[in-house]
C-alpha cells in the first residue's frame, strides 16, 4: 500500500531569527524594570552588608588568635625580652647623644676661648700699634718743637752777636775819635805862639 506522502512528509522548520534590535531594545526595557532594579539593589546591599560582616569576623579572629598567643609564656618573654633590648639599645643611644653633646661643648668652648684669646691678641695689637703711633706723634713734635727752640736760640744768639759786634764797633769808633780828638789837642799844644814872637822883635 502506498505510503501517503502528504501524511508522512513533516512540516517545514522555520528558521530562527535573530531578534531585531526593535525586539532587543523591548526586551532590554523590560529587563530593566523597577522590580529588577530594585532586587539587584538589595542583593548589593546583602552581599556589602556579608563582606562586612565576615570582615568582622576574620578581625575577631585573628585578635582572639594574637590575644592567645600573646598571652602564651614564651611570647611574654620574647615581649619582654625585646623590651629589655630596647631599653638597653636606648640608653646606649642616649649616652651616646650626651657624650657627643659633652664633646660638641668641650669644642665649642675651646674654640670660644681661642677665638677670644685672638680677638685679645688682636685688640693689644691694635693698641700697640695706636701707642706706638702716639709715641712717633709726640716724639716728632718734641723734635720739632726742639729745632724751634734751637732755631729761635740761634737767631737770639745771632742778635746778641750782632748787637755785641755793633756796640764793640761803636766802642772802637768812640776810641777812635778820642784818639783823633787827642791827637788834635796835642798839636795844638806844640805849635808856637807867633803873636808873642813878632812883638820881642
Amino acid at each position: 500500500m502506498p505510503r501517503d506522502l502528504s501524511r508522512s512528509r513533516s512540516p517545514p522548520r522555520r528558521r530562527r531569527r535573530s531578534p531585531s534590535p526593535r525586539y532587543r531594545g523591548r526586551r532590554e526595557r523590560r529587563d530593566r524594570s523597577p522590580s529588577l532594579v530594585r532586587s539587584r539593589r538589595q542583593k548589593e546591599v546583602e552581599l556589602r552588608l556579608l563582606e562586612e560582616e565576615t570582615a568582622k569576623r576574620v578581625e575577631q579572629v585573628i585578635r582572639k588568635k594574637v590575644q592567645e598567643s600573646l598571652n602564651c609564656e614564651e611570647i611574654k618573654q620574647e615581649i619582654q625580652r625585646w623590651i629589655e633590648e630596647g631599653r638597653k639599645r636606648i640608653q646606649v643611644e642616649v649616652a651616646a647623644q650626651i657624650e657627643k653633646e659633652k664633646e660638641a661643648a668641650v669644642i665649642e668652648a675651646r674654640e670660644k676661648a681661642e677665638r677670644e684669646k685672638k680677638e685679645q691678641e688682636e685688640l693689644e695689637k691694635k693698641l700697640e700699634e695706636e701707642r706706638k703711633k702716639a709715641e712717633e706723634a709726640l716724639m716728632k713734635e718734641a723734635m720739632e718743637q726742639q729745632q724751634k727752640e734751637l732755631e729761635r736760640y740761634q737767631e737770639l744768639e745771632r742778635l746778641q752777636k750782632e748787637r755785641e759786634e755793633a756796640m764793640k764797633r761803636k766802642q772802637m769808633e768812640e776810641e777812635q775819635q778820642k784818639q783823633n780828638q787827642m791827637k788834635l789837642l796835642g798839636k795844638n799844644k806844640s805849635r808856637p805862639k807867633l803873636s808873642f814872637a813878632l812883638g820881642m822883635k
